[in-house]
């Protein structure tokens, strides 16, 4: 029951950043659904760059976890793996539609 009072205590405390969240997942996909096909390829491009990053910094925050918190290194480990399966998919994609440009012989 305590944990149920700590989330709904958590929720409205925080609750415009919550509305913030909300709406900017409607406007994303708002916008991801209006690019033409011909731009998907340097938008995959893009997110594999960032999501580089968030690899990188899973393994900084991952480095500097205390050495008896198996919680933080525990989800540092699975942003590490996520991550990097994230990247290696998105360039798998942005190779896939790249050679649909190519002539074919």
């Amino acid at each position: 029951m305590e944990i149920i009072n700590s989330v709904i205590t958590f929720f409205g405390e925080n609750i415009q950043i919550i509305y913030i969240l909300i709406l900017s997942i409607f406007v994303g996909i708002e916008v991801i659904s209006k690019v033409p096909s011909a731009l998907h390829t340097p938008l995959m491009s893009g997110a594999n760059a960032i999501h580089g990053v968030v690899v990188i910094g899973a393994i900084i925050v991952m480095g500097h976890a205390e050495e008896g918190n198996w919680l933080a290194i525990i989800l540092g480990f699975l942003a590490v793996i996520l991550g990097t399966l994230n990247v290696v998919g998105g360039f798998v994609v942005t190779d896939r539609m790249l050679e649909m440009f190519k002539k074919k012989k």
